[in-house]
């Protein structure tokens, strides 16, 4: 499946497979969007799949919004593998 991203405001859609051919794109664009905005929602609920890559560009975005003090939501049943990443980071 193709990888897109669409959106309206602060609220925005990832759809396909987030890997590394595509990781940069993904960063690329939420850094920019992320630059004018206060607040973001991204739902991952259309995200097929995801590598180790897609992964760091999500944790590099969350931390992004810590750094600069902006609210960041990820919101859908996305992939297990993100799940797992944050939970393991909550608890460590």
């Amino acid at each position: 499946m193709e990888f897109k991203i669409s959106g309206y405001n602060n609220f925005y859609k990832v759809k396909g497979q987030l890997t590394k051919k595509n990781a940069y794109t993904f960063k690329s664009e939420f850094k920019t969007i992320f630059a004018n905005l206060e607040s973001l929602t991204i739902s991952i609920e259309d995200v097929e799949r995801i590598d180790k890559y897609g992964v760091a560009a999500i944790s590099q975005l969350h931390f992004d919004a810590i750094k600069q003090n902006k609210k960041l939501s990820i919101i859908g049943y996305g992939c297990k593998d993100l799940y797992e990443h944050f939970s393991s980071n909550s608890a460590a």
